[in-house]
């Protein structure tokens, strides 16, 4: 133990010699590794950021879910989408919804929503016209989180009954009764007032404008058909129905497996009939935002790696330079005892603890760079990425100081000692 403290403490000495002894020689050939390494980071840190948005942005849909829909998501498929083979598809309907509800075993819960972008809410002279009007089951509290500031959420009587009732987001909340309580409050959409029951707590800018539950006006269902046409047709609107699976159903398996089976009985399908229905998957689009991110991060690897190998002939330039400007030191130390192996970890770890140096240098560059507002993107240094950072840099260290840390470790002391 007291022989590898005493190497590591050599080993750091000698290192910290030659940055004070070499600065600019040392600084030089340390850039390459500081470069590789936050090239390499910094693409992680941005991939990582990007990836972990937009699967933020994509929690609307929902976790654990599958949605019954109209159109299939046309997610990284080959050739072209064949969107006229999906136009004449029936849309989900109430009364499908209706049939899955006391039917379908292996769901926790489902409902059914309708919505409307960009419809005007007005109160008194205020207007807000990016409003996102929903209309929703009284169960879609139990398969999307809705998160109730302040009031409350809709009883199943005034879901039933189809009343006027209404949920605001914090944006829609913000524009119509500004630092008013909503709660009691009467909007109006196309002409019909509705109570305010309640307020959704603030969620805040989604990532590239998608959506967020501050711009959401959520309404009973049977509210919204009042309003708008839900069918076939011009300016017909298609509903969704979406099912929360059990924590159980690994992939939702059993769950896919058995709506299917409903939705194609309820439609009259016959065996041979293809389903003119889609089942699709939130995770699939978490998925594809995976896989996508993963050929970004090669490229990252790809750039880096120039700079690394440019960095790494440079740390071995400076351990052949220290092993000759230390032959001395080397037989005078072998001539009283000192083992090979003393010497090559000598070396090997000083060349380890260079690179280190050049990689904590990249690594807090990307630190640095995660302070840089780049508006509703927040960078973020994982762990992970320092520890990978910190690992590439002594794999460095490791491949450029074992040659020359060989070769000191096989010096004939008595010839290291005349060497001048």
């Amino acid at each position: 133990m007291k022989t590898i403290t005493k190497l590591i403490f050599e080993s750091f000495r000698f290192a910290w010699n030659a940055l004070k002894m070499n600065m600019l020689r040392t600084t030089l050939s340390l850039l390459g590794v500081t470069i590789g390494i936050f090239a390499i980071i910094s693409v992680f840190t941005l991939v990582d950021s990007l990836e972990r948005s937009l699967k933020e942005s994509f929690n609307f849909l929902g976790a654990n879910t599958i949605l019954i829909q109209k159109w299939p998501w046309g997610l990284g498929g080959d050739g072209p989408y064949p969107w006229w083979k999906y136009l004449k598809r029936p849309h989900p309907t109430w009364e499908e919804y209706e049939f899955l509800a006391e039917n379908v075993q292996n769901a926790e819960s489902l409902c059914i929503i309708a919505n409307k972008r960009g419809i005007v809410a007005k109160f008194k002279n205020n207007s807000s016209n990016e409003g996102n009007l929903m209309g929703v089951s009284n169960s879609y509290k139990d398969v999307y989180e809705v998160t109730i500031e302040e009031g409350r959420y809709f009883t199943s009587q005034e879901s039933i009954g189809g009343r006027s009732v209404a949920i605001v987001g914090h944006r829609i909340a913000k524009d119509l009764f500004a630092d008013l309580n909503p709660i009691g409050k009467t909007l109006k959409i196309k002409g019909i007032s509705y109570y305010v029951v309640g307020k959704l707590k603030e969620e805040g800018e989604g990532f590239l404008e998608m959506e967020s539950k501050d711009d959401q006006i959520i309404i009973p269902y049977q509210s919204f058909t009042k309003l708008y046409y839900i069918g076939k047709g011009k300016g017909g609107l298609e509903p969704d129905i979406t099912l929360k699976g059990y924590e159980s159903d690994l992939g939702l398996i059993e769950l896919e497996s058995e709506v299917k089976g409903l939705m194609r009985s309820k439609r009259g399908l016959k065996p041979r009939e293809e389903e003119n229905f889609a089942i699709n998957h939130p995770e699939a689009i978490v998925n594809f935002i995976g896989a996508t991110f993963d050929i970004i991060g090669i490229a990252g690897w790809v750039i880096g790696s120039f700079s690394i190998l440019v960095g790494g002939f440079g740390i071995a330039n400076i351990m052949f330079v220290s092993v000759r400007e230390r032959t001395n030191i080397i037989g005078i130390q072998k001539s009283l005892g000192a083992k090979n192996y003393f010497i090559l970890f000598q070396f090997l770890f000083e060349s380890v603890f260079l690179s280190l140096i050049g990689g904590a240098l990249g690594i807090f560059l990307v630190y640095l760079l995660s302070y840089a507002n780049l508006g509703t993107l927040e960078l973020r240094l994982s762990l992970n990425n320092v520890f990978l950072g910190l690992g590439v840099s002594v794999v460095i260290g490791v491949v450029s100081g074992i040659v020359p840390a060989a070769l000191a470790a096989r010096m004939d002391p008595v010839m290291a000692i005349r060497t001048q």
